[in-house]
């Protein structure tokens, strides 16, 4: 909900509000939505699937369409809430929205749109209770339509060097040690145990509900094609956070600010400016999106926008972007054995610098990676007496970063 709190409205979740899972409807009614500058400018907007920003499924101000669903929603036969009014459909759900979003790029319209569709899959089903405490349905919650049973049944995810035990994890992340040990009660085995949690089956699982994302994708492709659009309209494809599969001990546990966590693919497709099988390197965020895709609009972002526009990426690999980013979370109730680890974090081009704000008494337990020699985060820096300048400095840049989230200071 974080993050996509913050695609929506190109802030830090220290200022929209939105800092964990729970049930913040009011809240996500009232967000200040790109889609409604986008409106502004003389869009026609419209919001295809999941919104998870509270538990409610309601139509959101900025959105000329809406079509979603209360919470997590399910996998088959879902109920969706269309511009207001709620209906059971059959089928299922990725399959659902496909359609739902291939007929409403076939509209004819007399404006330009922007739609923002967003997938249930990869995610099992589940029920989020209003605190945010989480149970998996059985099965673990993955549901895989019968086209795609079997995929890559024969396939082994590879194994990595971070992929190691509690007990060596806790060496150099003193942090995890009283959550990693929680982890190991009947609590946390029931919810980890439903969700096959760091097994090769659940990858496998994810994988083949990932198989009819990629078909709606294809979809959307060609029917803009035969709209003759494709090759006019900006096509952003990303995901809303990364995933642990046994990297430093940990599974679903994907709030946290290790590599695997905090990246996630982001493919953009806009012919205009991006050359096709051109790469960048520099460091975008998701808070990036909302002023990129206002400026793309002919508008230009607010002062409340704290994201900067890719528009100068887009056009050239050597544009100068941020020097660095913060990382920012809550503790909550999703997991009973995540107790006290909020946390902010600074990432570089080189170097990564994490702060417990609830865990030791004088930064003691913080992290601090080399990236360029540490790429797995191996080896925790920050009582190395050799990068205590380096240290220093990560700090004074995340108490600015954390400043700016607030609104505090000029970005």
């Amino acid at each position: 909900s974080p993050i996509r709190a913050s695609v929506m409205s190109g802030q830090y979740a220290s200022r929209h509000g939105v800092i964990d899972n729970v049930a913040r409807d009011a809240m996500s009614h009232r967000l200040p939505n790109y889609h409604l500058e986008l409106q502004q400018l003389g869009y026609e907007t419209a919001h295809i699937g999941k919104w998870h920003m509270g538990n409610d499924g309601k139509p959101r101000p900025g959105y000329d369409h809406w079509i979603s669903y209360d919470g997590h929603g399910r996998l088959n036969d879902p109920v969706l809430n269309k511009n207001g009014r709620y209906s059971a459909h059959k089928g299922y759900m990725t399959d659902i929205m496909n359609d739902y979003a291939v007929d409403y790029l076939k509209r004819k319209r007399t404006k330009p749109f922007s739609l923002f569709y967003a997938h249930k899959a990869v995610h099992p089903d589940a029920d989020q209770a209003a605190d945010g405490k989480l149970t998996i349905l059985p099965n673990g919650g993955y549901i895989v339509p019968k086209r795609h049973q079997g995929l890559y049944k024969n396939d082994v995810f590879p194994s990595t060097p971070n992929m190691l035990s509690a007990e060596e994890v806790v060496k150099n992340k003193p942090a995890w040690k009283e959550c990693l040990e929680l982890k190991k009660k009947p609590a946390a085995k029931t919810l980890l145990k439903a969700l096959q949690a760091g097994t090769q089956q659940e990858i496998r699982l994810r994988a083949q509900m990932m198989a009819s994302v990629d078909e709606g994708v294809g979809r959307i492709l060609q029917t803009l094609d035969e709209q003759g659009e494709l090759d006019n309209t900006c096509i952003i494809f990303f995901g809303d956070n990364g995933y642990f599969f046994g990297e430093h001990g940990l599974g679903p546990e994907r709030r946290f600010a290790y590599e695997e966590g905090i990246r996630s693919p982001f493919a953009v497709r806009y012919p205009p400016m991006i050359p096709s099988g051109s790469n960048r390197s520099q460091l975008v965020i998701c808070q990036d999106i909302a002023p990129t895709l206002i400026e793309l609009a002919g508008g230009q972002p607010g002062q409340h926008i704290q994201g900067q526009s890719m528009v100068p990426v887009f056009q050239s690999a050597k544009a100068k972007h941020r020097k660095s980013f913060m990382v920012e979370y809550w503790a909550e109730n999703a997991m009973p054995w995540l107790v006290g680890m909020t946390y902010k974090a600074i990432r570089t081009q080189r170097y990564k610098y994490i702060h417990w704000v609830n865990r030791g008494q004088a930064g003691e337990l913080d992290e601090l990676y080399d990236l360029k020699e540490d790429p797995y985060e191996l080896k925790n820096l920050c009582q190395d007496p050799v990068f205590a300048a380096q240290r220093r400095k990560l700090q004074k840049s995340l108490r600015g970063l954390v400043n700016q989230a607030l609104g505090l200071a000029a970005k």
